[in-house]
């Protein structure tokens, strides 16, 4: 896969990109400090933004959405009065080392999905660790939080990703999803050195609507990115497995998240499922 006509540096003159300025990031560890910590951190560094960690109660964590939920924002307003909470003093001086200018501590005690709707609401990104729950609730409840959720996520894997995220892979179907994760991942995808749009989309049907159609190549190239398309098919029962064999290699995969609702719960569209499941690289989701 060649670089050449992938270089960012190469489109001038660049218009100007949104940063996401205010980072979530759900802490499972702090000592040491678990890689959404450190992500989280050095991204609100690079973005010159702020950043919340915020601790969920293990206890808590496979909580669904039909669980009783208490406010969190009043749990962090009470959390961030109390004095006692050693981490609080430790986890401003773990962000300031970063050059995180500004850092919030919280220790909610409710669940993920509620967590996520609640904080997100006034965060540009959430950064988590897929291991946040128990593999048995990784679908009900992680799955849960990403479809609830209106603020993107960015889904690590186990390990210790880097934050650098020079080679970003763009799953794309042609759905409003996958427009509003590009869309989000817009200062990522800004900062990297290679992007490549994995276009699965079917061809599209005749359109009588007059709205004008969408291009992912088209449009980050408006923002000063320069993408390459790579056409690949697969079959819906396999989308998941076949993106992923797509992306071996890059650093980092865009998507949406696609879902349903069935009677009181949101389930995960497969795709998605395989995706948060097997993925072995970072994954920015937006539903």
């Amino acid at each position: 896969m060649g670089a050449s006509g992938t270089r960012n540096a190469a489109v001038a003159p660049a218009p100007a990109v949104g940063r996401a300025g205010d980072v979530l990031a759900l802490v499972t560890s702090a000592a040491p400090w678990s890689a959404a910590a450190v992500v989280g951190a050095r991204l609100a560094a690079r973005w010159n933004g702020t950043l919340t960690g915020c601790y969920l109660d293990p206890a808590l964590r496979l909580l669904n959405a039909a669980e009783a939920e208490p406010t969190v924002l009043a749990l962090l307003y009470e959390s961030s009065q109390s004095q006692d909470d050693p981490a609080r003093a430790d986890f401003a001086g773990f962000a300031a080392r970063y050059g995180v200018q500004a850092a919030r501590w919280a220790v909610v005690r409710t669940g993920v999905a509620q967590t996520l709707r609640m904080l997100g609401a006034w965060h540009d990104l959430a950064v988590l660790e897929r291991d946040l729950v128990a593999p048995e609730g990784l679908f009900e409840v992680l799955g849960e939080a990403l479809l609830g959720c209106r603020t993107p996520c960015l889904v690590l894997p186990e390990g210790e990703p880097e934050a650098a995220f020079a080679r970003i892979a763009v799953g794309w179907n042609g759905r409003i999803e996958a427009i509003r994760a590009i869309r989000a991942a817009l200062p990522l995808l800004a900062g990297a050195g290679e992007v490549c749009v994995l276009d699965g989309a079917p061809e599209p049907d005749e359109d009588v609507s007059g709205l004008p159609r969408f291009d992912p190549c088209a449009y980050l190239a408006a923002h000063g990115i320069a993408a390459r398309r790579r056409r690949f098919h697969a079959e819906p029962s396999s989308a998941g497995a076949a993106l992923l064999r797509e992306v071996r290699g890059y650093d980092l995969l865009v998507m949406g998240a696609y879902g349903h609702s069935r009677m009181r719960e949101r389930v995960l569209g497969g795709a998605t499922r395989h995706v948060l499941e097997h993925a072995r690289v970072p994954v920015l989701m937006m539903h």
